[in-house]
Order: structure tokens, then sequence, then C-alpha cells
């Protein structure tokens, strides 16, 4: 069968995560297989596969290091990392491809045991309040929550539950013998208002009462309240922090990491009239286009090959990518002219 766009729970809930844990890569058919229909094309370029990048291996290292440093830790808080950068530099990507191996490698050694939950990755809800936090935790791991549930309620139900698992799994004297914990967009709590700086109070808590290791992510948190004044003190004092920049174009080898990359989302296209090389002839302009972005560059890519498709052509080339809107960051930083954009 041709390729099928694939439809899933959202990953934070554990039904959505086990979906993309074990989801199988797409076999990606020739352009011209007549079995391939256009709208199943479509949907192949608007989610091409992820590209492993160095950021990610650091972030991978990192990581496994802290799960090292953690392992025995039964009490108190345990030591965890921040990923923060500019938006659409693909931390959550990182974060989400991390947990992923993560989950794999805890099911490779230990087969046949459905019910553990190595991994559990939860967003912060706008203007989140501490319930509303932990009951997130209770949300993806399928507990009902109810009105007539306090906080504290939810909050001991969902640590016994962790609790129990985690103990499960520091039994093994493994690396996996520890949980982890994703928390996206942590950059949300304001802890300069009283809900943000309770909801920060709980997170500090839950590491406390939870034997996982807990990775954040977060747009620019050196510049947010949360790393600020004796709550921040605390949080940074137990939290490595990773900068996951843009990538550069400065040096030789930042050239060939870019180029790399480009290729390797070039060699992804299944486009009848695309000349293989084109994107990579202008990694350069795509760099200046994007600043080095990773979720810019997937943007343009894709949407300019979806563009090919719709309207026939088949090819990207450089006209046509400058054809294309970015996202405002990337437009506000783009350094070359470009003509003016299609409606």
């Amino acid at each position: 069968m041709p390729w099928v766009s694939p439809r899933w729970p959202l990953p934070t809930v554990w039904q959505g995560w086990d979906a993309f844990v074990y989801r199988v890569p797409a076999s990606a058919f020739d352009a011209d297989d007549p079995a391939w229909s256009q709208v199943v094309r479509e949907d192949y370029h608007s989610e091409l596969a992820v590209m492993r990048t160095p950021a990610m291996d650091s972030v991978f290292t990192a990581v496994r290091r802290l799960l090292l440093v953690n392992r025995r830790r039964q009490a108190g808080a345990r030591r965890g990392l921040i990923i923060s950068g500019p938006a659409t530099t693909g931390k959550t990507t990182t974060m989400m491809a991390l947990g992923r191996s993560f989950h794999l490698a805890d099911a490779r050694q230990l087969p046949g045991q459905a019910e553990r939950r190595p991994v559990l990755f939860i967003s912060v809800p706008p203007a989140a309040t501490p319930k509303m936090l932990v009951s997130e935790f209770a949300r993806f791991l399928g507990m009902p929550v109810t009105d007539r549930l306090n906080q504290t309620q939810i909050t001991g139900a969902v640590c016994d539950l962790l609790g129990e698992l985690g103990t499960q799994l520091v039994l093994i004297d493994d690396v996996l013998g520890t949980q982890l914990v994703l928390i996206d967009d942590v950059h949300l709590l304001d802890t300069q208002r009283r809900a943000g700086a309770e909801t920060s109070d709980q997170l500090k808590y839950l590491g406390e009462r939870i034997p996982a290791t807990f990775v954040y992510s977060a747009i620019d948190i050196e510049t947010s309240s949360l790393l600020s004044r004796v709550r921040g003190a605390q949080i940074a004092g137990r939290f490595k922090l990773f900068r996951h920049r843009p990538l550069a174009y400065a040096t030789e080898q930042d050239r060939a990491v870019w180029n790399d990359l480009v290729r390797a989302m070039e060699n992804l296209l299944r486009l009848r009239a695309h000349r293989t090389g084109t994107l990579v002839k202008h990694a350069a302009y795509l760099h200046a286009r994007t600043a080095g972005r990773i979720g810019s560059l997937s943007h343009l890519i894709r949407e300019a090959a979806l563009i090919a498709i719709t309207e026939g052509t088949e090819r990207i080339t450089k006209q046509l990518l400058a054809e294309v809107e970015l996202d405002a960051a990337a437009e506000a930083q783009a350094r070359p002219s470009r003509p003016a954009r299609r409606t």
C-alpha cells in the first residue's frame, strides 16, 4: 500500500505518545508510481521525516549522563536539563526524539511489559495553575480527574502511581532504571504572577516526589522570570542549561552540517521533475532565508514541494523558494531581497 497520512491522539496522552514511539516510518514510493495518488503524495510531503542534528546528539549525551547521576537517588531533587532557544529551532522536536529513543531502548531491554510508562510528555497549559499542571500528568496517564478532586488529591494520586512505576524501574541496575519526564513550553510559567509562582513550586514538588529525570524545553528561558529570584535560583541550581541555537553557516564545518541537513531533506522529496542537488546548490540561500532555523527550513521545503505538486511543475527552484512566505521570525532575519509573494 502507498504511504497514508497517519491520524492519532496528541502525544500528551499515553495513547498518542505510544503511537508516536512505535510508528513505522513511511516507505517512500517512486514519484511516478501510479498507485501513489496526488492526495497521498501531498500528505507525504506535508510531513517529511525529522532529521538528526548535532544538537540532538548533544542533548542525548547530556541526558544519558543525567540518568546515570540520578539512577540511585531515591529522594530529593534530581538533576535535570532545560533545552532553551529561539522559536522554530527544533527544541520540541529534539525533546520528542529523545523521549522516543529512550522509550524504545527501555522496551528492548524489558520486552512484554506494556504497563510500563518509562516516558511522560507534558505540555504546560497557558496561564497554568498547579491543579492544571498536575492534571496534565493525570491526563497523560489516563487517570480520571473530576471537579470534586482538589489539587492535593490529584498530586498524591499521580505521585503514588508514578512512584510505583519508578520503584519497579529503580531496581534495575541499568541506565534505564529511571523514568524520563519531558515538559514542553515551561516559558509559559510567569513566576511574577501568583499562579505561575505556585505552579513553579508544584513542578519542584513533583521533581522531588517522582523518581524521574526531568527535561524542560522553553523559548529563551534565560530572559524569563522562571530563573529569577529565590524560586529561579532553586531551578538554576538543579538544572543544566542547553542552548538550542539556530545552525550557523560561518565555518567550513558549519556549512558541512547545514549542507548535509539540506541534502537529507532533498533526498526525501518525491517530485517527478525535480533535479537532485538543486536544494544543496542553494544551501547558502536557504540558510539566509531561514536564519539557520530547522523549523523554518522544514516549512520552506515542504510548502515549496506542495506548491510544485498542486501547480503541476513537480520541481523546486530558487524562484519558487523565494515566493514562499515563512514565519515572521525567519522573514525578519532574511537577508536577500525576494520577488513579490504569491497569493
